[in-house]
């Protein structure tokens, strides 16, 4: 697996991909990147497909930064990877947000999971009916840690919309 918009990722190897996803419209493709600024500037020059779902990697709140670069993303459905959560990241504009999958860090020396910035982020989406996703409390097992919160499973997906 890697960034799609990595910097030494071409242009051109970009647009080879787009176009290898508009050939296969019957399957849903979630690119999701930590290069916000580049995902932004290069997906104008791109064609807007709806079966291709954009997204940024949020772990802090100094990364907090890229949602508003994915909020200027042409895109059909934009969405939040707020994997490992690292720490509460306080009150998130999820304006234009269409997803938010939540998870804790996995593996050896894994940082702990706090329930309440768990819950924070999950009332934030309920709130501004952005679809919710609990994907795991992460730990170094963490099958065993599960993804129960407040006693259910969030596994909440956006609804799949045409481009605007």
């Amino acid at each position: 697996m890697g960034d799609l918009f990595h910097e030494e990722v071409s242009e051109r190897f970009i647009a080879h991909i787009w176009q290898t996803m508009a050939n296969y419209p019957h399957i849903v493709f979630q690119i999701l990147t930590k290069r916000a600024e580049r995902l932004s500037a290069l997906s104008h020059n791109l064609p807007l497909l709806s079966n291709v779902w954009l997204g940024v990697s949020v772990e802090d709140q100094k990364s907090l930064y890229r949602i508003a670069h994915l909020r200027r993303a042409s895109a059909a459905l934009r969405f939040l990877s707020i994997e490992p959560l690292l720490e509460d990241l306080g009150e998130v504009d999820l304006s234009d947000m269409d997803w938010v999958i939540v998870g804790g860090e996995s593996g050896y020396k894994a940082r702990p999971l706090h329930a309440d910035w768990v819950r924070a982020l999950r009332n934030q989406c309920q709130e501004k009916e952005v679809a919710f996703f609990f994907k795991q409390w992460g730990g170094v097992n963490k099958k065993q840690s599960g993804h129960l919160l407040d006693g259910r499973v969030w596994e909440d997906y956006p609804k799949r919309r045409e481009p605007v």
